[in-house]
């Protein structure tokens, strides 16, 4: 590896607060199997995370409607009252990763949905 390309991942790391560099390769190869994962629609978990505006029409029911239409991915939901207008919703799911991410389209895809994000990870199993 070039010299220069070395001491800039060495800077990285060190403000990620790694101490070797085994730590910080480990943690990339388990992200690039936890992508693999999702590619190959494996076994997934995940967190869907999206901020929309509750004043909207007929908003929150739609978002209800679409997470009892995957309740079988949902494990568990957090809403939380950012403001008087905007609320942040979590939704923490495990399934299959083609269906999670229809799942997090489906929510994000709402008019008024302001933004929103999937997290992926994995179940832990396929990265021991």
């Amino acid at each position: 590896m070039e010299n220069r390309l070395l001491e800039k991942y060495d800077r990285l790391i060190k403000r990620k607060g790694y101490s070797t560099r085994s730590e910080a390769l480990r943690d990339l190869i388990r992200q690039e199997l936890v992508r693999k994962e999702w590619e190959e629609d494996n076994e997934v978990a995940g967190a869907v995370t999206f901020v929309y505006d509750h004043h909207q029409r007929g908003l929150t029911s739609r978002l209800t409607d679409i997470q009892h239409d995957y309740q079988g991915l949902i494990i568990s939901t957090q809403h939380i009252h950012l403001d008087h207008d905007n609320c942040l919703e979590i939704v923490a799911v495990r399934g299959r990763a083609r269906e999670v991410q229809k799942l997090a389209h489906a929510l994000q895809s709402v008019k008024g949905v302001r933004h929103g994000t999937l997290s992926m990870t994995s179940t832990g199993r396929s990265i021991e």
